[in-house]
């Protein structure tokens, strides 16, 4: 499934700087950054369970906020781009 997720985390704060670098690096593990709050990511039903929960053991429900897009595995026609384009397929090759 493809999963588009948003955060926004209340950085204040050392904590709230502290709890912005762990959702980065937890869904840098996941996905790919599009956007500086903005995570693609290509998981099955199980990670997407797992992710959601780590995140929301990270984040501070009072404060921050998260949003998952679930746009399933038929993806691919309902993604949009304008403007610069750098183009990101999950599904395609990695070189490294």
């Amino acid at each position: 499934m493809y999963v588009l997720i948003t955060y926004d985390v209340a950085t204040g704060d050392a904590d709230g700087a502290r709890r912005l670098r762990r959702v980065s690096k937890l869904c840098t593990q996941y996905g790919q950054r599009v956007q500086r709050s903005v995570f693609e990511c290509l998981v099955d039903p199980a990670q997407f369970e797992l992710l959601k929960r780590e995140l929301g053991e990270i984040i501070d429900e009072r404060k921050d906020s998260l949003l998952f897009y679930n746009l399933g595995k038929n993806w691919k026609p309902r993604v949009e781009r304008l403007g610069l384009n750098r183009v990101y397929d999950p599904e395609g090759i990695l070189l490294i």
